[in-house]
């Protein structure tokens, strides 16, 4: 017997209530509830949810960054990383994570679903060093 993906599943949830309103949207959203609850998947929930909100957020152009910076970023700054951000992956709206980490001694690191962007001081100095080390 075959196994169903969360990504496989996400994407006929998504597909099964695409264009969907009232009545007809809710017995896409029962008949998803029940067969997760038929094959015992509701322990993945979670991962499912994170699925169907990936796919959401693909088809509307939307893109989830988590930016992890020192100190707290200036609004002026959030707003450069939002435009680099939606220039770089032609995206119509970011929804930014904004994190601090003492150990990053400057900088910041942009995570997005598929691409880590890390221009701390801390990756630097490690670049330089194993460039040192290696020539």
């Amino acid at each position: 017997m075959a196994t169903t993906s969360i990504k496989n599943l996400a994407e006929a949830i998504y597909e099964s209530s695409l264009n969907k309103e009232g009545k007809d949207f809710d017995i896409a959203i029962e008949k998803s509830a029940k067969y997760i609850k038929e094959k015992n998947l509701l322990g993945k929930k979670e991962e499912i949810l994170e699925a169907l909100e990936r796919i959401v957020h693909r088809e509307n152009g939307i893109i989830k960054a988590k930016v992890t910076s020192e100190i707290k970023l200036k609004s002026g700054v959030e707003k450069e990383i939002e435009e680099f951000i939606k220039k770089k992956y032609k995206a119509k709206e970011v929804i930014l994570e904004l994190k601090e980490d003492k150990g990053l001694l400057g900088g910041i690191k942009i995570e997005t679903e598929n691409e880590i962007i890390d221009a701390t001081l801390k990756n630097k100095i490690k670049q330089l060093q194993d460039y040192l080390i290696t020539n």
